[in-house]
């Protein structure tokens, strides 16, 4: 990677890894701690792409896109910001921004995205025209998203807040899939209200507004919609009339008339083989698809969505709390099958019913029992592939450990925890015969007889199952 970095944080640490792994990387770097000093070195030409922090001692990084536009219409900036909620993403996107970051951000990532807007800068990608006054940009009050809890740092939520901030404004229909309670609708409201949109009417609509002609119609609620976005919620729901009637409006909208954005419950693959779901219905919707990701999925995500509800709840005359270390590793051990709509109600209940200002452990589980222990929408304890499930349980072992690496050795502690139940099943089912059970596994005797005594397996004569 050849060229000149800029880079503008006010973190002394994050500016000297950025320096040292760009240096590494083959650039030259100009770190600093100022924006205006940022500024003073792109007047001068100095640079090749600008690396810059949304919040610093002399101004916002993002507020400053529009100045360094004009003066080097084709320098790349990549923002980084420590602000991970969908409104940053949004602002940056508008503010032309080559690409954003959230902190904590993977410097290999980083490099890489660095390496593709500079080499983009040099073909003439995605520069602008240029222009002698910064174009104005409608950027969303910050006091808009407040309430929204699209919070979050983990790759699937910065993967779909850059989608967002990317399609907020196209004139194509939405199709936004997830489980119940992940925040499907949330995702919609934000696709509406911070788009050029915003002024015109937000309409929700269910899958029964168009289970009949009569009444509050399809046709009357696009029409209420005029300009602005149609919701449609619950699209799984449609039965085939519905689904073939949504057809004939869809085929009738007009140009200046709403955009559709339709929610679904979990994905829609299943409804689409088995016929139904109409394709064709399908493919008027998804002009573009936003999946929402489970909240089990994004354990990092989980204390700072707890902070977001605590607060919220303070502000709206709530007892202030906080949660324990023994509360916040039990919030990260449930499985959340409510996901994120759970979680905001467990926060609520816990403020309303405690006076002490920490949240405990013994709190946490009694709120938690209160809700019934089913499976997420959708998952059966039983499904998947053994690989999948493995999967499944090493990611949530990295994800248990949080920003930092599990303890040296994992190879054999993973292996030790698939190995133990294998031999001790497969004794069970050759009723404790040891030559058997190692013929059935593959393996020599004494291999065996090594690892029952490494594994503390106690082998006896059971009852034979097969």
């Amino acid at each position: 990677m050849d060229g000149t970095v800029l880079v503008a944080d006010d973190d002394r640490t994050i500016r000297t890894v950025l320096t040292q792994a760009l240096t590494r990387a083959g650039c030259r770097v100009h770190a600093t701690s100022s924006l205006t000093t940022l500024l003073r070195w792109v007047e001068e030409g100095k640079g090749d792409l600008v690396v810059t922090d949304v919040m610093m001692p002399d101004g916002n990084g993002i507020e400053m896109l529009p100045r360094i536009k004009t003066l080097r219409p084709g320098l790349p900036v990549i923002v980084i910001s420590a602000q991970n909620t969908i409104m940053t993403a949004i602002q940056a996107t508008e503010a032309e921004a080559w690409d954003y970051l959230p902190k904590p951000f993977d410097l290999p990532d980083l490099l890489s995205r660095a390496g593709k807007a500079m080499e983009s800068s040099r073909r003439g990608v995605r520069a602008p025209a240029p222009s002698q006054t910064p174009a104005p940009i409608s950027l969303p009050e910050p006091s808009a998203a407040e309430d929204l809890p699209l919070v979050g740092r983990t790759p699937s939520m910065q993967a779909l807040y850059r989608l967002v901030a990317r399609v907020m404004n196209a004139e194509l229909p939405a199709l936004i899939t997830g489980e119940s309670g992940t925040g499907k609708s949330l995702i919609a409201r934000a696709l509406h209200d911070f788009s050029d949109r915003r002024a015109q009417p937000f309409v929700l609509a269910s899958a029964q507004d168009f289970g009949t002609d009569q009444g509050s119609s399809g046709a009357a609620l696009m029409a209420r919609a005029r300009g602005g976005s149609l919701v449609i919620d619950g699209l799984g729901d449609l039965d085939g009339p519905a689904q073939a009637r949504l057809v004939r409006l869809l085929d009738a909208l007009p140009a200046d008339g709403p955009r559709i954005i339709a929610i679904a419950d979990g994905s829609l693959t299943g409804a689409l083989e088995s016929g139904q779901f109409r394709h064709d219905l399908y493919y008027r919707l998804s002009g573009v698809t936003l999946h929402v990701p489970p909240l089990r999925e994004r354990i990092e995500d989980i204390p700072l969505l707890a902070e977001h509800f605590l607060a919220r709840a303070a502000r709206e005359g709530g007892n202030p709390r906080r949660l324990s270390a023994s509360a916040l590793e039990l919030v990260r051990q449930y499985r959340w099958p409510g996901n994120v709509r759970q979680l905001e109600n467990v926060i609520r209940r816990l403020v309303i019913t405690g006076q002490e200002p920490d949240i405990t452990r013994a709190e946490m589980e009694s709120a938690l029992n209160a809700h019934p222990a089913t499976s997420p929408a959708g998952e059966s304890t039983e499904a998947g592939t053994l690989a999948e499930s493995v999967a499944r349980h090493v990611r949530r072992y990295f994800e248990l450990h949080g920003a930092d690496l599990p303890p040296p050795g994992v190879y054999q502690r993973i292996l030790r925890e698939v190995e133990a139940p294998l031999i001790d099943i497969a004794l069970e089912y050759t009723g404790g015969n040891q030559a058997r059970c190692a013929d059935l596994l593959g393996i020599n005797r004494n291999t065996l007889r090594k690892k029952t005594n490494e594994l503390d397996i106690r082998v006896t004569r059971r009852r034979k199952l097969m």
